[in-house]
């Protein structure tokens, strides 16, 4: 007699959860035709379609519905029976997905990220990049990471460092021909690099000094949704962009890109590690957020 075992369970919770054959594959770390297999071949054993397929999207079926309700909440149990015997382990090992935006995984890739795989080489570490904030626990994650006023209030949240700024920027070529801003408003009058956020919306440009606040519409040749590109297209004289400060530092300090508006761009909030409260957390969760308190001690967080 077939019997399911937790992969095709796990990836009938992936694409109900997900909407989305292609996108449950990712979070499994396995191919769509692999996960479309698994799935028919469970469907074929129970003699019923658990999903709706069209071109354009994914849904349960009514026994599709019946069968996640009754599923999900036992594959609950099990995991958690798993991560329980899991955090008895000495050495840690298996996965950790970490959900980050770009700008954030890129400044923690080296001292925390890749520090970790060198003390724990037997961790796998899945490190996921988007910009959309997304429910950590509901879409497979272990932990997240975000500016501080973004985090959950029901997440445990850890400081990973220093405040973050935004910074202005040009290429000395742009400013051959443009006088710098003095004030947010004399950017009405420059060329700018426009970015285009997550759920479609065009990014306002922030600023604040002495507590007035102000927000600025740009507009320029080219919106992009992408800091790298963002950045390329700044380098080469198209227009002034708006950065994380640590995406331009190294161009700052190096003179290939001249930072102006700076009294205007205060710190704000600096980015948090945070996860889920657990009873059991894994060895590896536990040594990955040692890691990360480490770090923040020794930065003066």
């Amino acid at each position: 007699m077939y019997r399911p075992g937790l992969n095709e369970l796990d990836a009938i919770i992936a694409i109900a959860r997900r909407a989305s054959f292609r996108a449950a594959a990712l979070d499994l770390g396995m191919s769509t035709t692999a996960l479309s297999n698994a799935v028919g071949k469970l469907e074929a054993n129970l003699g019923v379609r658990l999903f709706n397929r069209t071109t354009r999207s994914v849904s349960p079926t009514d026994a599709g519905r019946t069968f996640i309700a009754q599923v999900g909440p036992a594959l609950q149990d099990i995991h958690g029976a798993m991560e329980a015997a899991r955090s008895q382990q000495a050495t840690p090992s298996g996965t950790l997905r970490i959900n980050a935006f770009a700008t954030a995984a890129r400044e923690l890739l080296s001292p925390l990220v890749l520090e970790f795989l060198r003390r724990h080489p037997q961790v796998h570490l899945d490190l996921v990049t988007e910009g959309r904030l997304v429910d950590i626990v509901a879409e497979g994650f272990d932990l997240g990471v975000r500016v501080a006023d973004l985090v959950p209030s029901d997440m445990i949240a850890v400081s990973l460092g220093r405040p973050q700024r935004y910074a202005v920027v040009g290429s000395p070529s742009y400013f051959e021909k443009q006088d710098a801003p003095h004030v947010p408003s004399d950017l009405l009058n420059h060329q700018c690099i426009r970015v285009r956020l997550p759920n479609g919306a065009l990014f306002r440009w922030q600023f604040e000094k002495r507590g007035h606040m102000a927000q600025i519409d740009v507009s320029g040749p080219i919106t992009l949704d992408e800091a790298s590109l963002a950045r390329t297209a700044v380098l080469e004289g198209i227009g002034l962009g708006f950065f994380m400060e640590q995406d331009v530092r190294a161009d700052i300090e190096a003179g290939r890109l001249v930072r102006v508006l700076e009294d205007w761009t205060p710190p704000f909030a600096g980015l948090c590690l945070y996860y889920p409260g657990r009873r059991n957390p894994s060895a590896a969760l536990k040594a990955f957020i040692g890691l990360a308190r480490e770090l923040s001690a020794r930065s003066g967080s």
